[in-house]
Order: structure tokens, then sequence, then C-alpha cells
């Protein structure tokens, strides 16, 4: 009986030798600029958008690449590779439309995922607020009915690339008595009246990618811009969160590699006591270490985007929750680790911005935070498997 073997198909494979000479090319030699700068590079996304690589996972019928949960997740892992703030753009594309894809009209669909697969505008998302972090349902953003419409006014706390993106996927509150099943999701668009945004977060990392405060003041949309039924919204971005943390394991993988390829490089060539630094066993077991920490996270996070893909296309999925949650917590923690021990082994060099691998470690440190801190992770990980 023949079966097809557990790994990528050969389209995969060869994905990744198109984004990883494209990272080396035009992203990796800019890394460093961006993070001392703390500018977002729109050099790096004209060339993300050229290739096509911007928003990867948007269908064919919208203008996208079509491409599958597995290529997205190659995608952002070799991007972030060579700069983890630019893996943000097709990450951070794909949490803003998620939503969209999960639950809006064909109409909203198609006005708003048509310019994000030209490249001609970026899609946020907008969940957490100052006084709503973890326990997002606690929410105050309003959104009231007014015929036709409803007025938006809050504050949302912690969102990717506000200011630059043109949409942003907004959860607030339509029903005040109703709790979580109270919430409605929303497109809002960067030039609607009312709008505006806080200042940029000084950060430890992922410095090329702006996080600000989006602030709605009496923000009047047309109610056909509700994304799903009412009361549907916090449905909505749990189930995103279910596809989208497998994106941020992605994001994991890809530093972590950057990290340890730069490291055995580094103890190859290093000499000490008259022989490279990678003679020493000690420094060997470090190494095996740290790459069977990074195989077992990229072999759960592949894993995981195969259930993400069969669940969007209709089958339903009864460990996604689960495997999501996993891949992102175990794919974080592995990178947290691995940058650490990455610079370690360039020793003092390591503690310098002279070499990369500092800024890996400082990029690794949101992957265990956002989407979902790895405390939450556990907590989901452990309900699924109680229940």
């Amino acid at each position: 009986m023949s079966f097809p073997l557990y790994a990528p198909a050969e389209e995969h494979d060869m994905l990744r030798e198109t984004v990883r000479a494209l990272a080396d090319e035009k992203i990796a030699p800019h890394a460093a600029e961006i993070d001392e700068t703390e500018e977002f590079s729109w050099d790096v996304y004209k060339a993300l958008v050229a290739a096509d690589l911007h928003a990867v996972h948007v269908p064919e019928q919208y203008g996208g690449a079509g491409a599958d949960a597995l290529a997205t997740v190659i995608v952002i892992e070799e991007v972030a590779r060579a700069c983890a703030s630019s893996s943000l753009i097709p990450a951070v594309n794909k949490l803003g439309t998620v939503p969209l894809l999960l639950s809006a009209s064909p109409e909203l669909k198609t006005r708003y995922l048509k310019p994000v697969a030209r490249g001609e505008a970026m899609f946020s998302y907008a969940l957490s607020e100052p006084e709503a972090g973890s326990d997002a349902a606690a929410m105050r953003t309003r959104a009231v009915a007014d015929g036709d419409a409803y007025v938006l006014n809050g504050t949302k706390m912690w969102i990717t690339n506000a200011g630059l993106s043109e949409f942003y996927t907004v959860m607030a509150v339509t029903d005040p008595s109703a709790g979580a099943r109270g919430i409605s999701a929303f497109v809002v668009e960067k030039s609607d009246e009312g709008v505006s945004f806080g200042p940029k977060e000084k950060k430890l990392g992922i410095k090329g990618s702006p996080t600000r405060q989006v602030i709605f003041d009496n923000v009047r949309i047309p109610a056909s811009r509700m994304i799903g039924e009412p009361g549907t919204g916090f449905k909505t971005a749990l189930a995103t969160l279910d596809h989208t943390r497998i994106t941020i394991a992605a994001q994991a993988l890809g530093i972590a590699q950057g990290a340890l390829d730069y490291a055995i490089g580094y103890v190859k060539e290093r000499k000490q006591f008259g022989r490279p630094v990678a003679d020493f066993q000690g420094v060997q077991f470090m190494i095996a270490d740290m790459a069977m920490k990074l195989e077992s996270a990229r072999q759960l996070t592949y894993h995981a985007a195969a259930k993400s893909e069969r669940a969007m296309n209709g089958e339903p999925q009864a460990d996604l929750t689960y495997l999501s949650s996993a891949a992102k917590c175990a794919a974080s923690d592995a990178a947290m680790q691995i940058t650490t021990d990455a610079v370690q082994l360039l020793g003092g060099y390591g503690y310098t911005k002279d070499f990369p691998v500092e800024r890996m470690m400082r990029d690794a440190k949101i992957t265990q935070i956002y989407e979902g801190t790895n405390q939450i992770q556990r907590m989901v990980i452990a309900r699924q498997l109680l229940k």
C-alpha cells in the first residue's frame, strides 16, 4: 500500500529556496539597520510584494497566491530567519484577514482582500486593550447601532503595524449585557473619521514593526462592515487565533534557525587553545540540544499547519486548538532558549550589536508573549486535554 511520506511537498521545498534566496539578498543585509533605526522598511515590503510573498494566504479568487497554511508558515519562517520585524508583514496580513475568511460576507471579502493581495494595503488585528490583554473578553471598546451604521468608541493596544495598515479587524462590544457573546467584529479603515494612533511603543525587539494604540473617537462605519452576525465577534477572534498562533510559531522557528546557523558558522571559525571552539564537547552538546529543540518544534508546527489548512477548507479538526497552542508555545520557548545559547556560544561578541544573535534573542522574546502568552497557551492546552 502506497502513502505519501510524512514530509512537505516538493513545491514547499522549492518555495523555501525561493524565499530564502530573496531573504538573503533583499532582507538580511538591512536587518541590523531596521533594528537600529526602528523604522518599518518599505523597501522590504516592496520586495515581498514584487515576489507575491506579502500575503500568500489570500485565496486565488481574490487575486492572491492561494498558498496553503504550510506554505504560509515556510514563508514567515524564512523571512524571520533574516529579519523578525519583516516577517510580521505576511504574518499580520494573515492575522488581520483570517476573520474575514472565516466569517465575512462575500462582498466584504472581495472589497478588502483584493487590495491586500495586490499589495496596496496591509491589514491589522485589533483585539487587545489596556485593561483587556489575556482577558480579551473584558474589552470596553463599544460599537453602538445608529440607523444603518455603528459608532465606535474606545482604545485598542499593542496593535502591530498600526498607522501603516489601511485596514483593521476590530472587536467591539455591541451588547454589554451578553458578555463574550455581546462582542462583534468590524472592518475599520485608517481613513475613517475619528481614527487615530498613539505614539510608537519603545520595544525590546521587533523594532522595525511599529506597535501603537488605535483610538476610536465616534468612528461611524456602515453596518455592512460587520464581520459575520452580531455577537459572533469573540468566537471569530478565538477561531482566528487557532490558525494564526501557528504563524507565530513559524516566526519563532525562523528566528531560532537564524541564530543556530550563525552560531554554527562562528564556532567552526573561532579558535581557542589552538583549535576551533567547535572541537570542544561542551560546545557540541549545546549545538546538538539547540538543533533538537528546533526540529521538534518545527515538526509540531508543520503538523498544526496541516490541520489548519484542513479546517480552513471546511473539515472540522477537533485538535486544532490544542495543536496550534502547543506549536506556538513549544516553538517560542525553543526560540528563546536557542537564541540565548547562541549569544553564549559567541561569548563577548554575542553580547554586541556587531553580531546578529543579540538582536535575535531580543526578537525571540515577544513570540512567548503575543497572540496569547505561553502561560495562557498552557491553560488552553490543559483545558483541551482535560475536557
